[in-house]
């Protein structure tokens, strides 16, 4: 079955403590976005790379893979108000049944293996959304209440979150919801049963400086 990965980045770099993006950043001399992509390029030879950017990024971009001769061929969009909107301009670009992802794009340490047994997985299942379990305790807060809760009924949720596109893509045309956190929940909201796949302990979204540093040794 024919792959595609929609690769969003609408981060700034405020959190990062920087001007750029986040997602431009250079890590390890080359754009932080530039990794990502050559993750999946090289884990999915034939998958179709779709970055969605900021409008007001595009010229930017455009500098960056001039600047470092980056070659791989992907197709490009504007992206929305909100990821909701972004993933929907993706989707557009996708005319015929695949397994289609959906990947943050200041995540470039997941592993090839993991990418593709995510693919495999949705091709079977219908869908893949990659988990890590909860390691540090929690606790719900309620207003000026906490309580401790069991750790063992939650786990944290990556991404590329995979689908065939059959079965995703009448949650992008519809209306965006409060409650639309991921991919996986407007699958859910569609009624689809969630297929939670074991994710990459390493697969660290990339927000704060102490993350761009464990990125560097990563890679």
């Amino acid at each position: 079955m024919n792959k595609a990965i929609i690769i969003v980045a609408g981060g700034s770099g405020s959190r990062m403590q920087s001007d750029i993006p986040k997602q431009f950043m250079l890590l390890k001399g080359k754009p932080l976005i530039f990794h990502t992509i050559e993750k999946f390029h090289a884990a999915l030879p034939s998958c179709k790379i779709i970055v969605v950017l900021p409008s007001s990024q595009m010229n930017y971009w455009e500098e960056l893979k001039n600047q470092h001769s980056f070659s791989i061929g992907i197709v490009t969009t504007a992206g929305g108000k909100s990821r909701f909107e972004s993933v929907k301009n993706g989707m557009q670009l996708i005319h015929e049944e695949c397994v289609v992802g959906v990947h943050d794009a200041v995540r470039p340490l997941i592993s090839l293996e993991n990418i593709q047994l995510l693919f495999n997985e949705a091709e079977i299942k219908g869908n893949a959304i990659p988990f890590v379990p909860c390691k540090d305790s929690l606790r719900e807060i309620n207003n000026n209440e906490n309580k401790a809760v069991a750790r063992e009924k939650y786990v944290l949720i990556q991404t590329p979150q995979c689908f065939k596109w059959s079965l995703i893509k009448e949650g992008y045309n519809g209306e965006e919801l409060n409650s639309f956190t991921d991919d996986a929940s407007v699958f859910e909201h569609l009624g689809g049963k969630v297929n939670l796949v074991q994710g990459d302990e390493r697969n660290i979204k990339i927000t704060y400086p102490v993350d761009f540093t464990f990125a560097e040794l990563m890679l």
